[in-house]
């Protein structure tokens, strides 16, 4: 079947690979393609322009003949039409959360008989909501209990759900920071919630500290659980205000990530002031399609000129499709 691709290196295929599925444009119907040098990812639509800018430079947009997938028995196969969830641990957690008892039970069923992995279905009944956006849950089949275990890129984060926010989605967006460090390097992790990037971070041996930061108790406690349970030791973790312990490490930092995306534009102040000159923040954020990147690098700007410094900016991307024409944007600047 012929179909467009995106032709990549195969070192970077699971990269891509990760982050078309976070676009929402694999086709997940047909079968990668490959030859000696270079697999070949099926797309379901043809990608908008911003979306072809975040992809990796050795990527080509391609024409490529593709075989189906060989069916398995899957959810959609019982229930008539695909469900929508993500996959934590061996916990489903069901992404629709006006689904009723009834509908939620039926894709609960369906997603136990033909997920061997998944122990657990659970609903949210909230958004991710207060000072340490957590969500309340319901658990609709399956095992009674929201705490999992979830596996990424080597490493292992012990999480419970409704205590600490938690997502698999942004997995490539940490695989991608990783390429940033360098090593010796002091990381500063702002909203460090269990630690996935900070302690994917520290385990690649690159930055001599990383510091890790979260105001939610719980997310604490989860994260030194995963410290220990990850074997790290050029980590540190801190319970407190992003704010108040960033006047501790003011320029220090060689790197500051800043993955808040709906409020990291309220700690810009305090990035600056742990940025060591020719250090790189790592801001995200929730923007408009009409205006992505603009009011965001203004923002930085202003947060750097309040503080007579200077911004560079480096690179601006797409994460993902977060709503209907609003996206999850990243910016790095380096602060001169």
């Amino acid at each position: 079947m012929r179909r467009q691709c995106i032709k990549v290196p195969k070192k970077k295929g699971e990269t891509l690979r990760r982050m078309l599925l976070d676009l929402d444009i694999l086709d997940s119907s047909l079968k990668i393609g490959s030859d000696k040098s270079f697999l070949y990812l099926p797309l379901s639509r043809e990608p908008a322009p911003t979306e072809l800018e975040c992809l990796p430079e050795e990527s080509e947009l391609i024409d490529f003949d593709f075989e189906l997938q060989q069916k398995k028995p899957a959810p959609e196969n019982l229930l008539g039409f695909s469900p929508s969830y993500e996959v934590i641990g061996d916990i489903a957690l069901l992404e629709d959360a006006d689904l009723d008892r009834r509908k939620a039970s039926r894709i609960a069923d369906a997603l136990l008989r033909t997920q061997p992995n998944i122990k657990t279905v659970l609903k949210p009944l909230t958004p991710v909501i207060g000072e340490f956006r957590v969500r309340e849950f319901e658990v609709i089949a399956g095992e009674p209990r929201t705490e999992t275990i979830h596996r990424e890129y080597g490493c292992r984060y012990k999480v419970d759900l409704a205590k600490a926010y938690f997502t698999p989605r942004l997995s490539t967006e940490r695989s991608r920071i990783l390429s940033w460090v360098k090593e010796g390097n002091t990381v500063v992790d702002m909203f460090a919630g269990v630690g996935p990037c900070s302690i994917l971070l520290a385990k690649s041996k690159k930055p001599s500290k990383v510091i890790a930061i979260d105001k939610n108790p719980e997310a604490v406690r989860y994260l030194k659980e995963n410290i220990a349970l990850n074997s790290v030791k050029n980590i540190k973790a801190i319970e407190g205000d992003a704010r108040e312990e960033a006047k501790k490490f003011a320029g220090t930092a060689d790197h500051v990530i800043m993955n808040l995306p709906h409020n990291a534009y309220e700690f810009l102040d305090s990035a600056v002031l742990l940025t060591k000159p020719g250090g790189i923040i790592h801001y995200y954020g929730i923007t408009p399609e009409d205006d992505l990147f603009e009011s965001s690098i203004k923002l930085i700007w202003e947060a750097a000129e309040r503080a007579g410094r200077h911004v560079e900016v480096l690179e601006k991307r797409i994460v993902r499709s977060y709503a209907p024409y609003q996206y999850n944007i990243c910016i790095e600047v380096r602060i001169i």
